[in-house]
Protein backbone atom coordinates (compact mmCIF):
# COMPACT_ATOMS: atom_id res chain seq x y z
CA UNK A 1 0.00 0.00 0.00
CA UNK A 2 1.97 3.25 -1.43
CA UNK A 3 1.60 5.85 1.45
CA UNK A 4 1.44 9.81 1.20
CA UNK A 5 3.57 11.38 4.23
CA UNK A 6 3.46 14.71 5.32
CA UNK A 7 6.16 16.51 7.72
CA UNK A 8 3.71 18.93 9.33
CA UNK A 9 5.17 21.67 11.59
CA UNK A 10 2.67 23.14 14.52
CA UNK A 11 3.30 26.30 16.40
CA UNK A 12 2.50 27.32 19.93
CA UNK A 13 3.62 28.55 23.47
CA UNK A 14 4.28 26.55 26.12
CA UNK A 15 6.12 27.05 29.46
CA UNK A 16 9.55 26.36 29.63
CA UNK A 17 11.53 24.92 32.76
CA UNK A 18 12.16 28.44 34.35
CA UNK A 19 8.72 29.33 33.91
CA UNK A 20 8.95 31.33 31.18
CA UNK A 21 6.49 31.39 28.63
CA UNK A 22 8.25 30.52 24.83
CA UNK A 23 7.40 29.87 21.71
CA UNK A 24 7.92 26.32 20.16
CA UNK A 25 7.49 24.36 16.93
CA UNK A 26 7.33 20.82 16.57
CA UNK A 27 7.52 18.43 13.50
CA UNK A 28 5.81 15.58 13.19
CA UNK A 29 5.08 12.80 10.14
CA UNK A 30 1.60 12.34 9.33
CA UNK A 31 0.07 9.63 6.67
CA UNK A 32 -2.96 11.50 5.04
CA UNK A 33 -4.55 11.28 1.50
CA UNK A 34 -3.97 15.09 0.97
CA UNK A 35 -2.86 18.12 2.67
CA UNK A 36 -5.75 19.47 3.84
CA UNK A 37 -6.22 15.46 5.60
CA UNK A 38 -2.72 15.93 7.18
CA UNK A 39 -3.74 19.45 8.53
CA UNK A 40 -6.80 18.07 9.64
CA UNK A 41 -5.43 15.19 11.30
CA UNK A 42 -2.40 16.85 12.84
CA UNK A 43 -5.42 19.01 14.91
CA UNK A 44 -7.13 16.19 15.96
CA UNK A 45 -3.94 14.54 17.28
CA UNK A 46 -2.68 17.77 19.08
CA UNK A 47 -5.68 18.68 21.15
CA UNK A 48 -5.37 16.74 23.74
CA UNK A 49 -1.68 17.67 24.78
CA UNK A 50 -1.62 21.41 23.87
CA UNK A 51 -3.49 23.73 26.32
CA UNK A 52 -4.43 26.72 23.93
CA UNK A 53 -3.84 28.03 21.16
CA UNK A 54 -1.37 26.70 18.36
CA UNK A 55 -1.28 26.53 14.81
CA UNK A 56 -0.30 24.78 11.43
CA UNK A 57 2.50 27.09 10.40
CA UNK A 58 3.87 24.26 7.59
CA UNK A 59 2.70 21.34 5.69
CA UNK A 60 5.02 19.82 2.98
CA UNK A 61 4.89 16.38 1.51
CA UNK A 62 7.68 13.73 3.16
CA UNK A 63 9.38 12.08 -0.14
CA UNK A 64 9.65 8.46 1.96
CA UNK A 65 9.97 5.08 0.39
CA UNK A 66 9.44 2.79 3.51
CA UNK A 67 8.90 2.92 7.38
CA UNK A 68 9.94 1.08 10.41
CA UNK A 69 8.04 1.22 13.57
CA UNK A 70 8.51 -2.26 15.20
CA UNK A 71 11.01 0.03 17.42
CA UNK A 72 8.80 2.22 19.77
CA UNK A 73 11.95 4.35 20.69
CA UNK A 74 11.62 8.30 21.04
CA UNK A 75 13.99 9.16 18.43
CA UNK A 76 13.29 9.29 14.72
CA UNK A 77 15.89 8.54 12.27
CA UNK A 78 16.03 8.77 8.11
CA UNK A 79 18.40 6.73 6.74
CA UNK A 80 19.32 7.19 3.03
CA UNK A 81 18.99 3.45 1.10
CA UNK A 82 20.73 2.56 -2.33
CA UNK A 83 19.16 -0.21 -4.31
CA UNK A 84 21.67 -1.72 -6.23
CA UNK A 85 21.23 -3.51 -9.32
CA UNK A 86 23.42 -4.44 -12.60
CA UNK A 87 21.84 -2.33 -15.75
CA UNK A 88 22.91 -5.41 -18.41
CA UNK A 89 22.31 -3.32 -21.75
CA UNK A 90 26.06 -1.47 -20.23
CA UNK A 91 27.29 -3.98 -17.82
CA UNK A 92 27.02 -1.35 -14.79
CA UNK A 93 25.87 -1.12 -11.42
CA UNK A 94 22.74 1.09 -11.05
CA UNK A 95 22.53 2.78 -7.32
CA UNK A 96 18.87 4.40 -7.05
CA UNK A 97 18.64 6.34 -3.60
CA UNK A 98 15.69 5.37 -1.14
CA UNK A 99 14.30 7.29 1.73
CA UNK A 100 13.84 5.12 5.21
CA UNK A 101 12.36 6.18 8.22
CA UNK A 102 12.75 4.47 11.24
CA UNK A 103 12.27 4.92 15.50
CA UNK A 104 15.35 3.77 17.26
CA UNK A 105 17.12 4.32 20.66
CA UNK A 106 20.84 5.69 18.41
CA UNK A 107 22.32 5.61 15.19
CA UNK A 108 23.58 1.47 15.82
CA UNK A 109 19.98 1.24 16.58
CA UNK A 110 18.72 2.54 13.33
CA UNK A 111 20.92 0.82 11.50
CA UNK A 112 20.06 -2.67 12.66
CA UNK A 113 16.26 -1.36 12.56
CA UNK A 114 16.47 -0.75 8.79
CA UNK A 115 18.55 -3.98 8.19
CA UNK A 116 15.94 -5.69 10.14
CA UNK A 117 13.52 -4.55 8.19
CA UNK A 118 14.94 -5.01 4.73
CA UNK A 119 15.47 -9.09 5.95
CA UNK A 120 13.26 -11.29 3.50
CA UNK A 121 14.41 -8.61 0.74
CA UNK A 122 15.84 -9.68 -2.73
CA UNK A 123 17.43 -6.91 -3.55
CA UNK A 124 21.03 -6.05 -2.97
CA UNK A 125 21.16 -2.41 -0.90
CA UNK A 126 24.09 -0.34 0.74
CA UNK A 127 22.95 2.10 4.06
CA UNK A 128 24.89 5.62 3.06
CA UNK A 129 23.23 7.42 5.70
CA UNK A 130 21.71 7.89 9.15
CA UNK A 131 20.45 10.56 10.69
CA UNK A 132 17.89 11.94 13.45
CA UNK A 133 14.97 13.57 12.49
CA UNK A 134 13.16 16.49 14.07
CA UNK A 135 10.25 15.10 14.61
CA UNK A 136 8.46 14.41 17.53
CA UNK A 137 6.22 11.79 16.44
CA UNK A 138 4.94 9.43 13.47
CA UNK A 139 1.08 9.98 12.92
CA UNK A 140 0.36 6.80 10.97
CA UNK A 141 -3.28 5.92 9.28
CA UNK A 142 -5.54 3.41 10.93
CA UNK A 143 -8.08 2.85 9.24
CA UNK A 144 -11.34 2.30 11.76
CA UNK A 145 -12.66 -0.84 12.41
CA UNK A 146 -16.04 -1.87 10.64
CA UNK A 147 -18.72 -2.11 12.84
CA UNK A 148 -20.65 -5.17 12.12
CA UNK A 149 -24.73 -3.95 12.88
CA UNK A 150 -26.38 -7.43 14.47
CA UNK A 151 -29.59 -8.37 13.01
CA UNK A 152 -32.31 -9.65 14.88
CA UNK A 153 -33.54 -13.24 14.52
Amino acid sequence: MQRNWFSVAVKYEKTAEEGKIVKAVENYLVDALSFTEAEARINTEMKPFISGEFIVSKVRRARINELFTTNMSDKIYSAKVMFISLDEDKGVEKRTPSKMITRASDIEDAFKSINEGMKGTMADYEIYSITETNFIDIYEYVAPEKVEEKSDD
